[in-house]
């Protein structure tokens, strides 16, 4: 048998040190965290913006975030969901409502600073690329200098015509400056090297969706119907996208202010604090759910075993009492 050299030894794994758990967890890229995050010594501790986009199976979400050591503190964050306050029923996960949902974010942010009237952004959409971002008319270069935010991508794959660009399209018309190029947004050719605004412009008002609900609307009524029964229920259609997503481009300007929805809050009774609980929601029944927020002393978890242990003892002792009368019997 020949020689088998060992690699990992003693010694390796006395040295060898975890990765972070959100790395760990397949969450965290912190190889393109820390050059999103990390501030020059020279810019005095002022802070680094990121336009964060992130996407679930039901919703998008857009925040724009600084780093502290402490952690991460946003500034704003607009939600897909409530694109259904300006007009949008159904249909908040596609490529246009990803515009609608950055266009909504960087609005409510710099009406958040004062500075919306300062800079409106592009109210024309029109899908042209903008290779720099010009100042307000009104100030010029001696006025405040426009918000700039890094895209943060997280894990998602860039590729081509990704719903993350059309997110950052509706930031940067919305009035936000980030760094970008016309390189991934839809209609730009590769092997051509040209970019086409007018198919990009067209896929920020739907118009791809409204072609496949027609072409489905016509070959298969009962896919139709299944596949856009939401868009059904909203009173949506093919013919209506176009028109419709201008005025909730329209709607998000005139308001972008964030909404806080009316949750009831549960009633403390007396008998509740006695337990020292925190009733956390009531269900459609009517019954009450409960955390305990009190964490029980090491004496106390002792306790429990020792209980739990004579609890288990004493019914396994019970059943060999009655086993053993039963036999005598």
């Amino acid at each position: 048998m020949g020689f088998i050299k060992v690699v990992k030894n003693k010694a390796y794994f006395k040295r060898f040190q975890v990765k972070y758990r959100r790395r760990r967890e397949g969450k965290t890229d912190y190889y393109a965290r820390k050059r999103l995050v990390a501030q020059d010594k020279n810019k005095y501790n002022s802070p680094k913006y990121r336009f964060v986009v992130r996407f679930s199976n039901k919703d998008i979400s857009c925040q724009v975030v600084s780093s502290k050591i402490s952690g991460d503190v946003t500034h704003t964050a607009a939600y897909a969901h409530e694109l259904t306050r300006y007009g949008l029923g159904a249909g908040h996960t596609n490529y246009a409502a990803a515009y609608c949902t950055g266009l909504l974010c960087a609005r409510r942010l710099l009406q958040k600073y004062g500075l919306d009237s300062k800079f409106p952004g592009t109210e024309e959409i029109d899908g042209e690329f903008e290779d720099a971002f010009i100042h307000n008319e009104e100030d010029g270069e001696d006025g405040p200098a426009a918000f700039r935010a890094l895209m943060d991508v997280g894990l998602k794959a860039t590729s081509l015509g990704n719903r993350l660009f059309g997110a950052l399209k509706g930031a940067f018309d919305g009035g936000l400056e980030i760094p970008h190029s016309e390189k991934k947004f839809f209609g730009y050719d590769p092997a051509a090297k040209d970019y086409d605004a007018s198919e990009h412009r067209d896929r920020i008002f739907g118009a791809h969706v409204a072609a496949y609900m027609e072409y489905v609307e016509s070959e298969d009524p009962d896919k139709y119907a299944d596949h856009f029964s939401q868009y059904i229920k909203a009173g949506i259609s093919g013919d209506d996208l176009e028109d419709l997503y201008g005025k909730v481009h329209a709607a998000i300007r005139a308001d972008p202010s964030p909404k806080n929805t009316d949750k009831k809050k549960p009633e403390i009774t007396t008998d509740l604090l006695a337990l020292k609980r925190d009733v956390v929601y009531t269900d459609a029944d009517g019954n009450h759910k409960y955390v305990c927020r009190n964490k029980r002393s090491k004496q106390q978890r002792d306790n429990r075993v020792a209980q739990k242990k004579a609890h288990v003892l004493a019914s396994i002792a019970a059943e060999e009492g009655s086993d053993d009368e039963e036999d005598e019997e």
